[in-house]
């Protein structure tokens, strides 16, 4: 589970009620079925027409990806292509295939396979960053359906507001009626743009936010399966490697961390 977004939701929504009841605001007030119907769905049906039927199909994974996936390690990465190198010096390249098993990764496992398989060096290079670019066009397309529910919301929102102060206006019989019905009608804005703000918008900041890590880390690691298969020493392959990670990332020779600039 990522405490961050889950947290980061749940603060959201605290600020912003408690925020309204320290106003002296009631929270059945927040409560608006039909706002809640006009602005959430057609905030989805417009975000559907802009997709694919396969592309919307992928967003409880993309949910499930932005509430509850571990942080990519490129700690990790750098450990394993290390011990694969160190492994390959002492009992060759072909020694590496009964350890393809344990790689979890399907990229590096692909990588390793096609070194150990004797696949020329430059197209081994072609296809990782095949893999490369192919993923992150699905990330990109991914983090494009919440940006696009972002962007709607707020219009939903609007359009919810006209539609109620339409039948506010066309209903003026009870004047004392009239300013509780309109503060009724604006509920839907309030909705429109606090889940563009809350939950659309962060979704989709979430998902590039870990399609970058990833994609670091697949750099990463294509840098270290080629290293290994030009026989580069363990120790060269590390600080090769470790050139990709931020600098309050590094530790120095001595186990100390270099100094950020």
């Amino acid at each position: 589970m990522d405490v961050t977004t889950i947290g980061g939701f749940l603060l959201g929504l605290i600020s912003l009620a408690g925020g309204f009841l320290m106003e002296g605001g009631h929270l059945s007030a927040l409560f608006q079925l039909s706002a809640a119907i006009i602005v959430f769905g057609g905030t989805i049906g417009a975000t559907v027409i802009s997709f694919s039927l396969k592309e919307i199909l992928t967003v409880p994974k993309l949910l499930r990806i932005a509430f509850f996936s571990k942080q990519p390690d490129a700690a990790e990465t750098i450990e394993m292509m290390v011990g694969f190198a160190e492994e390959a010096r002492k009992e060759g390249l072909l020694h590496l295939e009964v350890r393809l098993n344990e790689v979890e990764d399907p990229f590096i496992r692909k990588g390793i396979q096609l070194v150990v398989d004797g696949t020329d060096p430059e197209v081994v290079k072609n296809i990782l960053e095949t893999e490369i670019y192919n993923a992150g066009e699905r990330h990109r397309v991914g983090s494009a359906i919440f940006e696009t529910a972002g962007g709607y919301a707020p219009t939903m929102g609007i359009i919810g507001t006209v539609m109620g102060l339409v039948h506010v206006l066309g209903s003026m019989e009870d004047p004392e009626q009239l300013a509780p019905a309109i503060a009724v009608a604006f509920m839907a804005t309030l909705y429109g743009v606090g889940s563009a703000n809350i939950l659309w918008l962060p979704l989709s900041a979430k998902l590039n936010n870990l399609s970058e890590k990833e994609l670091l880390i697949r750099e990463l690691a294509m840098e270290g399966i080629i290293s290994l298969q030009a026989g580069y020493n363990p120790v060269l392959i590390r600080e090769r490697l470790t050139a990709y990670l931020v600098p309050s990332s590094r530790e120095d020779d001595q186990g100390g961390e270099e100094e950020e600039i």
